[in-house]
């Protein structure tokens, strides 16, 4: 009897402890997700981090590698060269909102969003067949996965990287 109810003790220490964990933060997310190889890299290229590491709250529309992949070739080993540095966090920002904006929280029409550290906005439309999001290019990225819960914000997952080109019209 007293060996059962040092286990049943010991049993219930380890899932307490086991809820204590914290969770990850978005930067720990993405590279824990083999879907984000190269957003990893080029965030770590410009030297972001620690930021998005950071208390937050953060909302990033993470472009999987199949975006990247599908920019006009060469677009990425360009950005991510030391001399064009400023031009990567500048696409990347144009990603991340400084709010904690859920699914949930969109309504059900369209709303421009400005991103950090960027003058362009972004359109993002919320419909029954989903969420969109217009960036100026006249292309449309798709969440293809919502809601991912980090501890210092939440990570939509697009299907296009977002480019700060023209502000799209927002109706």
């Amino acid at each position: 009897m007293v060996n059962s109810i040092k286990y049943a003790c010991a049993a219930v220490a380890l899932t307490i402890a086991g809820t204590a964990v914290q969770a990850a933060n978005i930067v720990e997310i993405a590279a824990s997700d083999g879907r984000f190889e190269t957003l990893v890299a080029a965030v770590t290229a410009a030297d972001l981090a620690g930021t998005l590491s950071g208390p937050g709250p953060f909302t990033v529309f993470a472009p999987v590698d199949d975006a990247f992949a599908a920019l006009p070739e060469g677009t990425v080993e360009t950005l991510l060269k030391p001399e064009n540095k400023g031009k990567l966090t500048d696409v990347l920002l144009y990603h991340v909102d400084d709010r904690k904006l859920t699914s949930s929280d969109l309504p059900y029409r369209s709303i421009p969003i400005k991103p950090i550290l960027a003058s362009n906005r972004l359109c993002v439309t919320a419909s029954s067949g989903g969420v969109t999001i217009a960036d100026g290019t006249g292309e449309m990225a798709n969440v293809v996965i919502a809601d991912i819960m980090a501890d210092n914000g939440v990570i939509h997952v697009v299907d296009k990287v977002l480019l700060p080109v023209d502000r799209p019209k927002c109706h």
